[in-house]
């Protein structure tokens, strides 16, 4: 896979190593350079005199250098395991949050913006990227207030503007820090794989915990638990906790919908979705709940029926089946996967360990968008480093780092730096995500600056008698992310702007989820597997010692019968699945637009999400034990809606329009063509948000995208 002559990239990576002290006052410099350079385009630039390139160009080229550190510095907060750092980079990301707002209200840097929009919107001269920058930067100096007359009014939106960013970050903070969990007997657990059992905390002897075993909310714990435990009590217990989790986030929530539709009040429009929506792909929310509402009647009758099949495996188990529970649908879905479908999860497991996986799948990369992908490490990683020390270019000794490059055929260019951090720990980012760490753009010297991009995933560690294996659903999660990342990495842009995943919210999901079809291809899933016992002579010792006697070693890549059986339960419960994420973008609408200001301080946010829930996805939760409405408050778990996807998370099922377009128009016949694969990387993947994103669909798909291949694939065509 790796080419040796490409182990010295023209570029040093990122180093990672801040104290708390240097990142505040390494932020400290950074704004000061920017509120200095600021000052000084006001002092030197008039109105008369102002154009793009002594106005917009500089502060675009110090947005550029800024965010060099900037994403580094906020980064910290999601991976360290030192509290104090993290503390660090959460009061940083406040500090650089509060200058971004304070810099963008500045009317004197604005009057300057404007004459520079009045004089050059339509400059020919300028190139397109150029006046898309100058165009998005001018609406945004106005989205900040900025047309809102000087006093009270203004002085209030921008209170509101800095408590939403104080909210923002003490909510994600909350999550990442949370160490919840409860304690069972194993018998209370009767039915959870071994391997999530040998990792689980055991009670200390002598106290109340003694033959317990602590069970966190994390997903390598939680999500084996709602799939597999027999115990419908414990489930139930494991579900209503997780939904507690963080009961602190309640308030900040509702504290956070309420200064959103006062803001976009002040700003004229009638709510906060109106206002988000505006610049999206959607345009307004009109067409978005148009599209919820169309979705939602054709999945409900389907859901329906799939709830009544469930019901009826419940009844074979329990010999009752009144009602369907919503920690019973993880674990019934399971088991009709595995008895109608012979889905044998643990099994197929066994086919996916983690570090083979990821070598098949960025073998596919390799193949598809003509790259290369070294991993960096030992010596090399020394070698690399500005330091001479290849600890300094990770921040924690689980990560793994890659070089990428461009394949010989497109002339070994140097691409950027992957990171791959996939185990979880205390103080962790919960989810998966990729996180942007260095932009690429042009620099002011007018080469090339390389970016740098991680996954953060949380997929269970390692242990001497087994390696981590991934169950199918975390397959497909790893390649998305790994979507996001290759988007971020083969991203040309002239300014860090616009840079790879910096689209509109209505169609960053798209590149990804297009790639999640992959996972779905019955030769793209035979080159990923492969069995662990076959990883090493120890993994082989350690299979055959806990074999059945007589019991023969399985083949070493997975077998047709099994790659059959995954393909075909791709759409098994999809009416279900799809409903809980129209729950998601539905309660997302519902709480950001409020028909007056009176209704948006009325919302009991709690409440609404969990009763919508029940209307949209018919399943049972405790208000059908009589407890009302108010058991729980999975909003406040709910990162998405609080971090950049307000009024925007119906992006997920309406990217998944553009994504399933994409995918059966140009790939579907041959998955692997280079060709195309090539053509997606420069036509969509090189472009990030530097041109309409509507615009891009077009010229990769020659015509405007449709939804039809959406609902064929859903069946509701």
């Amino acid at each position: 896979m790796a080419n040796p002559k490409l182990k010295t990239p023209p570029q040093a990576p990122p180093l990672f190593t801040h104290t708390p002290e240097s990142l505040i006052s390494n932020t400290e410099k950074l704004l000061g350079r920017s509120k200095s350079l600021m000052d000084s385009v006001v002092r030197d630039v008039t109105p008369q005199t102002a154009n793009f390139k002594n106005v917009l160009l500089p502060f675009a080229q110090d947005d550029n250098e800024m965010a060099l550190e900037s994403h580094i510095i906020g980064f910290y907060q999601a991976v360290s395991t030192d509290a104090k750092l993290r503390d660090a980079s959460t009061e940083a990301e406040k500090k650089m949050d509060d200058f971004a707002i304070e810099a963008s209200m500045r009317e004197d840097v604005f009057s300057l913006v404007d004459a520079v929009y009045k004089s050059q919107k339509d400059d020919q001269s300028l190139d397109a990227e150029s006046r898309r920058l100058l165009e998005k930067d001018h609406k945004g100096y106005i989205r900040m207030g900025l047309g809102i007359p000087a006093g009270p009014q203004r002085d209030r939106f921008k209170a509101i503007k800095k408590r939403l960013s104080e909210l923002s970050i003490t909510f994600q903070k909350n999550l990442n820090e949370e160490q919840d969990g409860l304690w069972f007997t194993p018998k209370e657990l009767d039915g959870v794989p071994d391997d999530v059992l040998d990792t689980l905390k055991k009670g200390e002897a002598g106290t109340a915990t003694e033959g317990k075993l602590w069970l966190t909310f994390k997903y390598p714990d939680l999500f084996p638990t709602q799939k597999y435990c027999k115990n419908a009590e414990t489930r139930h217990k494991v579900f209503v906790a997780n939904e507690n989790k963080c009961n602190d986030n309640v308030e900040l929530f509702k504290e956070a919908i309420v200064l959103r539709d006062e803001a976009a009040r002040l700003l004229g429009y009638p709510n906060h979705a109106t206002f988000r929506i505006e610049d999206k792909m959607a345009k307004t929310p009109e067409t978005v709940d148009a599209f919820l509402g169309d979705l939602r009647k054709r999945l409900a009758p389907g859901g329906l029926k799939e709830i009544e099949k469930l019901k009826e495996l419940k009844k074979q188990e329990t010999g009752n089946a009144d009602k369907y529970f919503l920690w019973d649908h993880r674990f019934y879905d399971t088991l009709m996967l595995e008895r109608d479908y012979q889905l044998d999860q643990n099994r197929i497991a066994d086919y996916f360990p983690l570090q083979t996986s990821i070598e098949g799948m960025l073998n596919i990369f390799e193949q598809l968008f003509g790259l290369v992908f070294v991993q960096v490490e030992g010596k090399d990683r020394d070698a690399i480093s500005e330091t001479g020390k290849g600890n300094d270019t990770v921040w924690h000794p689980d990560v793994q780092m890659f070089s990428i490059w461009d394949d010989e055929e497109a002339g070994h260019g140097f691409v950027g730096y992957l990171y791959l951090d996939l185990h979880p720990r205390d103080g962790k980012y919960g989810h998966a995500a990729n996180f942007n760490i260095q932009p690429g753009f042009i620099t002011k010297e007018g080469t090339r600056r390389y970016p740098a991009t991680a996954l953060v995933c949380n997929f269970s560690k390692p242990t001497p008698k087994k390696p981590s294996l991934l169950k199918h659903d975390e397959v497909v999660t790893l390649f998305h992310e790994l979507g996001h990342g290759i988007h971020d990495l083969v991203s040309r842009t002239i300014y860090s702007r616009f840079h790879g995943t910096s689209t509109v919210r209505d169609f960053v999901e798209a590149p990804s989820q297009m790639l999640e079809n992959w996972c779905w291809t019955a030769s793209q899933i035979k080159s990923l597997s492969k069995h662990w016992s076959y990883l090493s002579p120890e993994y082989a010792e350690a299979y055959a010692a806990s074999a059945k006697s007589g019991e023969q070693r399985p083949s070493e890549t997975m077998p047709d019968d099994l790659i059959n059986s995954i393909i075909s339960t791709r759409h098994v419960n999809d009416a279900l699945f799809n409903l809980r994420q129209l729950h998601f973008g539905i309660f997302d609408m519902t709480v950001h637009e409020p028909a007056t200001h009176a209704d948006a301080e009325k919302i009991d946010a709690s409440v609404t999400y969990n009763s919508l829930r029940h209307e949209i996805s018919k399943l049972d939760g405790p208000e059908a034990l009589g407890e009302g409405q108010k058991w729980g408050s999975g909003q406040a778990t709910f990162g998405h809606l609080i971090g950049g996807y307000d009024a925007g998370y119906y992006g997920y099922l309406s990217s998944q329009v553009y994504s399933a377009d994409m995918f059966h128009s140009v790939f579907k016949k041959d998955p692997m063509n280079g060709k195309e694969g090539r053509r997606y990387r420069h036509t969509v993947l090189e472009r990030g948000g530097s041109q309409d994103e509507m615009q891009t669909l077009e010229d990769f798909l020659g015509r405007k995208p449709s939804t039809e291949a959406f609902y064929e694939e859903l069946g509701v065509a």
